[in-house]
């Protein structure tokens, strides 16, 4: 972690220094974006354990650490809910599945499953969540994590970067230019489609480009 933080603080310093030298406003909106992810991250870290503490855990640990990365999720007024599922779970120590919460993060950490260790960290959660109503409760094969909502209205994504990344979606189609829509959804067929796909665009094109030299259609279209 603290390894992370520090690399964390480099990048942000970087961004800073380009800051002091970019010149143009798109790309000083950029930087200033990415300024406040980082600032907002680093803010979000949890505090670096005592060495000793660190080296008990790792010894209690043992075996090896399975990240998870499967989850599924739901809201209710007050909650978020997140399932994560794990055969037997229910079979271990209560003390053997530990969460820890912070206002935009948590990280859940279950111990010697099955010979496995498994963890999940969420970053940057889209609104602050408070720390003392939140909990997990143990089912069968199943972790739920209870974030308890600060304001009671709903969560569109669970993260901020699965916002940004709708955001970024949406601003490519939705444009006052029709024609301009049309091509970035043609690019991004193009460059996530397969051979045919893209043998099928190519020719679209050509057809269009003849069909407007013989002005047969507008040339804007």
């Amino acid at each position: 972690i603290f390894c992370f933080s520090n690399q964390l603080q480099k990048d942000l310093e970087e961004v800073k220094e380009l800051l002091t030298k970019a010149t143009r406003k798109r790309v000083r909106d950029v930087l200033m974006t990415e300024k406040q992810k980082l600032e907002l991250e680093i803010k979000n870290q949890p505090p670096p354990k005592p060495k000793d503490v660190a080296e008990e855990e790792k010894s209690l640990l043992g075996g090896y650490t399975v990240k998870i990365n499967n989850y599924g999720w739901d809201q209710s007024d007050k909650f978020i809910k997140i399932y994560i599922s794990l055969s037997g779970v229910q079979k271990l120590p209560a003390e053997n599945v530990q969460v820890n919460f912070t206002e935009r993060s948590f990280d859940l950490l279950v111990k010697n499953l099955n010979g496995k260790n498994y963890t999940m960290t969420f970053n940057n959660l889209l609104k602050p969540i408070s720390v003392e109503g939140s909990s997990r409760k143990i089912k069968t094969d199943v972790v739920l994590v209870m974030c308890k909502k600060k304001r009671e209205e709903k969560w569109d994504c669970l993260t901020q970067v699965e916002k940004e990344s709708k955001e970024k979606e949406k601003a490519a189609y939705d444009t006052s230019d029709p024609s301009e829509g049309l091509m970035n959804l043609l690019k991004k067929m193009y460059a996530e489609g397969d051979d045919e796909m893209k043998r099928t665009i190519n020719k679209a094109w050509v057809e269009s480009r003849e069909k407007q030299s013989k002005g047969d259609i507008p040339m804007d279209i």
